[in-house]
């Protein structure tokens, strides 16, 4: 009885350890020309610029590093911000760093509906005319009305990585997940870049509508150019 309840622990113990993985060690178990990839499933966030973060936090306020993130020189950012919208607010939204040219307010259409807009889905890094939400920080407050988007679906890919698959910068994918809800994504754009981590970056609502969350392995199954 004893050599069986041993057993009985051991695995647990086994099975314990294999998800308590990091997606740093599941992207060391896949060959350079494998087709598999690491998911990362994004909450929403902001993304800065430095006029805002004086706004927002004072004048030569600095954001503080709380965690590095999966791509090289990003850090999750202990300051986090509210955001309010026409219905609702959202408090506790994360900032990610480092700053950038622009201002950029990531949710999901879940969210939007929450706060009573409907962000455009769109590339990170793309401005236009975009709802407006406004930042509360705790020295004051932005509106931004031309960076609120739901982020398009899409791959980080080193650019290594990416000659060996044949795959180009700004090519469109089809990335099939596992599991009981298993489905296929389309129009998953790839952006490559030397020594990026090659992970697939979706939202909330597109990893709660496969049942997948971050660490999990998808597969790209097919490649097309949009034209």
């Amino acid at each position: 009885m004893n050599t069986v309840d041993e057993r009985i622990i051991q695995e647990i113990v086994h099975q314990c350890l294999a998800a308590s993985r990091r997606p740093v060690d599941l992207v060391a178990t896949l060959s350079p020309g494998d087709l598999r990839i690491i998911t990362g499933v994004s909450n929403r966030h902001v993304h800065l610029c430095r006029e805002d973060l004086t706004e927002l936090f004072g004048e030569g306020y600095e954001l503080t590093p709380l965690k590095e993130l999966s791509q090289p020189g990003f850090f999750s950012a202990r300051e986090t911000l509210i955001v309010g919208g026409p219905k609702g607010a959202l408090t506790g939204i994360r900032i990610l760093g480092p700053l950038r040219k622009t201002t950029q307010i990531e949710i999901s259409l879940s969210d939007g509906r929450y706060l009573g807009v409907v962000p455009p889905v769109r590339q990170s890094g793309e401005v236009g005319p975009s709802p407006a939400l406004t930042l509360i920080g705790p020295r004051g407050t932005v509106v931004n009305n031309t960076g609120v988007i739901a982020a398009w679906r899409h791959i980080h890919m080193d650019e290594a990585q990416a000659g060996r698959l044949d795959i180009r910068n700004g090519e469109m994918v089809s990335v099939r997940t596992s599991g009981s809800r298993a489905l296929v994504l389309d129009n998953v754009v790839v952006r490559t870049a030397k020594d990026m981590a090659t992970q697939l970056h979706i939202d909330t609502d597109e990893g709660n509508s496969a049942s997948i969350q971050t660490g999990d392995i998808v597969e790209i199954v097919r490649a097309h150019t949009i034209r």
